[in-house]
């Protein structure tokens, strides 16, 4: 859905100065660790001995390479130069356009690769064409040379085949034998062949469609049918073209692609299809070998208020379901599944008891343990040391604002043992065999970094230190950099909220300064912790704004109880908790009460519309980017888990969406929306400037032409946060913009 925070983290590239010494943007894009950036799509080597990583060019911030830091040598090194490979602009197909867009990757070469399982190569896509780069003799070898396009590249676990998606249906290329072999052939209009449909991309975090057995024997694969689901045609709007986009997009309670689950053996190419129901709109979010003859998938209801997990034994075809959850709201997915590779046990998480967590099940038995508990959630599954009888998770056992790395035993519920120990934010990748772990760990005034730790904790080695030495681009502004401070409020109907505050530069207790209230608000995310925010926050502190932002009910890593408020409710209980941050400024000495505005992109620009329309009151401006207007112009799978369907909850979308409360607006206004977006669509915008117009309501626009929901490109991004900027300082701090004595 709608993007998060991270959609600021390279908002400081404005062309005022931003600390002391005068920030350029071309300083900036020369330097992209003065964005936080950190090496991408860390992965260990499936023997553990090396770590590879996605770089940026030193001479092209947009061009990533592939790069590896051998553990056992203590050496980086560049492993793949894509330039080297394929120099100048990549013509990539419209489906792979819309994937990476999906995956929130951007850039050009090396985008994503994959090991293979004996730790000797490494697959990668690039400019449509799929290449291996051999470990032993440092040589890439193109392994396919046409004029289709090839996505989703794989590698058999035992390493015989590579594997692909083309023009629709799957290929494999045999590494020992030689040759192609295509393993479906009925791909193509809406039939698509071992590939994620549009709401599995962008609502599920599914972005692939097939999956090796270990043995590598079959592959099991969703095939999907677009043909019942609305084909919209829409405008993308560019520069120097109009391009007429057929697209099909299943909006909120309109028909939803249909799904099969297959299993093709890859030697004889035969196929059975597997029997999921008679219910034909369900979804299939996830499905994992948990051996080579027993296959699970994950059967989740339209409505999403009941989640099986269901398993199927090849021989003999029997299936069973080994677990349901349900609820009375929605089941949130998650991907803490693991097969254990000796007995019959998995790990499983729930939020059943209100909080995330763990659980150990056995195959024939059911549940066996919990493994954590209490009212604290964990984030995800890091790893698992069969041998030592330990599971690793990253969570919020300490406070809902870091995250931190946690082991537990697997033969009782024990307190977690923390392992990670720095305040802050510790993103983990663990290595397959639970002995050491890649910790991506950033700080309130720390861009990330990455490091080697054994599995006790100890450090082995930084991958990726980016210390802010003499050295680091942020060096000559790091005194100035300002530490925003945290604390707690208490929403209307009582769990605590957590905001964040940056006090503005060279701050005077004595004075009254505007305010820029950055708001996202919507599930999934959570904004204030205690990790690194980017610069853009920085950038507005240093022009004399106070920055704020408190996280309202409805977001993550608080619990189901905490996100169910939204429940065919959106816009309103998110607005209460904001409102309650904003009264809470307003009793500040410091503060204006009298110039506060509110902006967010995405989900945050419907609520920078919902408070301008509902509170408007409290607010003396707003910025709206990328806005959701009408839930019902969003996708069935994000919108109906929270809002039920158009048919049965008319009155709910109707309150949920902006425009019963057009005719309230009374503060200045900029919207903003990219003119491609395929995401939140542009209707979205086009029918609020309709209603605007129609209600005599006067407000600044901002269209950009084939940009689409993220708005990305160096000079694009500089206009529009230079374009924010500017309307905040002409409506909250120009001579005319209200009341107050500082800023």
């Amino acid at each position: 859905m709608p993007l998060p925070v991270f959609f600021l983290l390279i908002l400081g590239v404005l062309s005022r100065p931003v600390f002391a010494e005068q920030l350029t943007l071309e300083r900036l894009y020369a330097d992209p660790a003065l964005e936080g950036r950190a090496p991408r799509a860390l992965e260990y080597a499936p023997d553990g001995s090396r770590v590879t990583f996605l770089k940026n060019r030193e001479d092209d911030y947009e061009r990533y390479d592939l790069w590896e830091y051998h553990i056992a040598a203590g050496k980086t090194q560049l492993l793949v130069d894509s330039q080297a490979l394929v120099d100048g602009p990549e013509e990539l197909s419209d489906e792979e356009k819309a994937r990476r867009e999906r995956q929130r990757i951007y850039g050009r070469g090396i985008m994503e690769y994959v090991w293979a399982e004996d730790s000797r190569s490494i697959l990668f896509p690039l400019a449509g064409d799929v290449y291996r780069f051999d470990l032993d003799d440092g040589q890439v070898l193109r392994v396919t040379d046409t004029d289709a396009f090839e996505t989703d590249v794989r590698t058999s676990p035992g390493g015989r085949y590579v594997s692909f998606i083309r023009d629709q249906d799957i290929y494999v290329v045999d590494l020992v034998q030689g040759g192609e072999r295509r393993l479906t052939h009925d791909g193509g209009g809406p039939i698509k062949n071992g590939m994620a449909e549009f709401v599995a991309q962008e609502e599920m975090g599914r972005l692939t469609g097939y999956w090796w057995s270990p043995d590598e024997r079959h592959l099991a694969f969703i095939q999907v049918d677009e043909s019942p689901v609305d084909q919209v045609v829409r405008s993308e709007i560019y520069a120097d073209r109009i391009a007429t986009i057929e697209q099909r997009y299943p909006a909120a309670g309109r028909p939803n692609v249909t799904v099969k689950l297959g299993i093709i053996e890859v030697e004889t190419q035969k196929l059975r299809w597997l029997d999921i129901g008679s219910e034909k709109d369900i979804y299939l979010p996830r499905v994992a070998w948990a051996n080579s003859s027993q296959l699970s998938y994950q059967w989740q209801s339209r409505n999403q208020q009941r989640l099986d997990l269901r398993l199927l034994d090849l021989d003999g075809g029997r299936q069973k379901t080994l677990l349901t959850e349900s609820h009375d709201t929605w089941v949130n997915l998650h991907d803490d599944l693991h097969f254990f590779s000796e007995g019959d046990c998995f790990i499983w998480s729930s939020e059943r008891e209100g909080f995330r967590h763990l659980y150990l099940y056995s195959l024939r038995d059911g549940l066996v343990r919990p493994l954590t508990s209490g009212d604290w959630s964990v984030d995800e599954l890091s790893g698992v040391d069969e041998d030592a009888g330990l599971v690793y998770f990253t969570g919020r056992y300490d406070t809902p604002l870091e995250r931190h790395l946690y082991r537990v035993p697997l033969e009782s519920s024990d307190t977690p043992t923390r392992i990670t120990r720095r305040e802050g934010m510790h993103a983990i990748t663990m290595a397959s065999d639970g002995a050491t772990y890649l910790d991506r760990f950033s700080f309130l005034t720390q861009p990330p970094q990455v490091s080697l730790h054994e599995a006790s904790g100890a450090l082995l080695a930084e991958v990726e230190a980016n210390a802010i030495d003499e050295d680091h681009p942020l060096y000559p502004y790091h005194d100035d950099l300002i530490t925003p401070v945290l604390g707690t409020l208490d929403s209307e109907d009582g769990p605590t909220l957590y905001w964040r505050l940056y006090r503005p530069a060279n701050f005077d207790e004595n004075k009254r300064y505007p305010v820029v209230q950055y708001v996202y608000g919507g599930p999934g995310v959570q904004v204030v912790n205690t990790g690194w925010h980017g610069l853009f926050q920085q950038y507005l502190a240093q022009q004399g704004f106070v920055v704020f932002s408190i996280d309202n009910r409805g977001s993550n890593h608080r619990g189901k109880a905490f996100e169910d408020p939204i429940y065919k409710q959106m816009g309103h209980p998110e607005v209460a908790d904001q409102v309650k941050g904003t009264e809470f400024l307003r009793s500040l000495d410091y503060v204006d009460p009298d110039r506060i505005a509110i902006y967010g992109h995405s989900y945050g620009g419907y609520m920078a519309l919902m408070c301008l329309f509902q509170a408007g009151e409290y607010y003396r401006a707003g910025v709206s980017g990328a806005p959701v207007t009408d839930w019902g112009l969003y996708d069935t799978h994000y919108t109906e888990r929270y809002m039920g369907t158009p048919e049965r909850d008319a009155e709910a979308y109707e309150a949920s969406s902006v425009f019963p409360y057009v005719d309230q607006l009374e503060d200045p206004l900029l919207l903003y929306h990219g003119m491609a977006d395929d995401n939140v669509l542009f209707t979205n915008s086009t029918r609020l400037m309709s209603a605007l117009q129609d209600s005599g309501k006067p407000f600044e626009l901002m269209t950009y032409p084939g940009k689409k929901h993220s708005i990305r490109g160096k000079a694009t991004r500089l206009h529009l946060y230079s374009m924010i900027s500017d309307f905040f300082v002409r409506h909250l701090q120009s001579p005319t913009a209200g009341g107050g004595d500082g800023g």
